[in-house]
């Protein structure tokens, strides 16, 4: 009997388990920065321009026999355009069907009003909570335990993390501890994914990143990139086909430069991410167009997998 029981404890599979992790906050507090540091790889495109991340980015991590799923949120924010609004309500749907939400402040930037706004509706968030002081390497000790307290006091979190998202310092111990929380279930996703994005999806972020890291001040917010052609070459590169739409003609003269030297700049940043992304060879042709009115369409809103918001 007893070396049937020894049989059945080895041969016995280990229990799995999967969960799912909404990063929320107020913009820039680095959720998309924290989002690829703790999947191990670039799935979130990172820049200094608010309102960078528009709807749900999901990256895959596992840590031992647990699936980790965090999912980017847009910023939190007082929202005044349309465009605001839903990626406003996209932020709170991921925060509501999460297994767990993760509020991160920027601990420099510490209580302003957007996050306090976020921290007093947390509690309609009945999901367990976890707070996450990220950039604690700009802040002092002292500085660090009154933030904790003071957003500790305004609701209620199971565990307080403080981490540099950049550095890396403190983000095994988070994931550690969110592996430890995750429900058991099966894996959603197959163990070497890092992202449920499609690779045209991911490509057209790439450059979307690269158009605002090089116009961050000219360029107005309301832009955006689409995959149009996407061809796999026999010599086993790949030939990338984007438009960039903007809403008026002074913008698309922005983008161009004087000489198209803006536009070659950002396509061959672009281009080199990419390659190492796709570990092959990339073609990548950039188009510019205007696209009036485009933050009114319903069509574009559904393109980037938000709700469009009827008022």
């Amino acid at each position: 009997m007893a070396d049937e029981a020894a049989i059945e404890q080895v041969t016995e599979a280990p229990a799995t388990r999967c969960g799912f992790i909404a990063l929320i906050g107020a913009p820039n507090a680095g959720k998309s920065t924290l989002t690829n540091a703790l999947v191990g790889s670039k799935v979130a495109i990172v820049t200094p321009k608010v309102q960078t991340t528009r709807t749900l980015v999901r990256g895959i991590a596992m840590d031992g026999d647990t699936q980790l799923i965090f999912i980017d949120t847009p910023g939190i924010f007082a929202p005044r355009r349309r465009l605001d609004r839903a990626m406003v309500t996209t932020a709170w749907s991921g925060a509501h069907d999460a297994d767990i939400a993760a509020l991160l402040i920027d601990a420099k930037r510490g209580l302003d009003d957007d996050t306090v706004a976020i921290l007093d509706k947390l509690g309609e968030v009945n999901q367990p909570k976890v707070l996450i002081l990220n950039k604690v390497d700009l802040v002092d000790k002292a500085g660090l335990l009154a933030l904790s307290q003071a957003a500790n006091a305004r609701a209620k979190f199971e565990a307080t993390f403080m981490i540099s998202a950049l550095s890396g310092d403190g983000v095994a111990d988070l994931r550690k501890w969110l592996a430890s929380q995750a429900p058991q279930g099966p894996w959603h996703y197959p163990a070497d994914e890092v992202s449920d994005a499609p690779v045209r999806q991911l490509a057209a972020e790439v450059t979307r990143e690269k158009l605002y890291l090089k116009l961050h001040q000219e360029l107005p917010y309301q832009s955006t990139v689409e995959t149009e052609i996407w061809t796999e070459r026999n010599d086993g590169s790949v030939r990338i086909e984007q438009t960039i739409y903007v809403e008026r003609e002074s913008q698309r003269k922005i983008v161009l430069g004087k000489g198209g030297q803006t536009i070659k700049a950002i396509g061959a940043a672009s281009r080199r991410e990419l390659a190492e992304i796709l570990e092959k060879p990339v073609h990548l042709f950039l188009f510019v167009k205007v696209r009036e009115g485009w933050g009114d369409d319903p069509e574009r809103y559904r393109q980037m997998g938000l709700e469009f918001p009827k008022e």
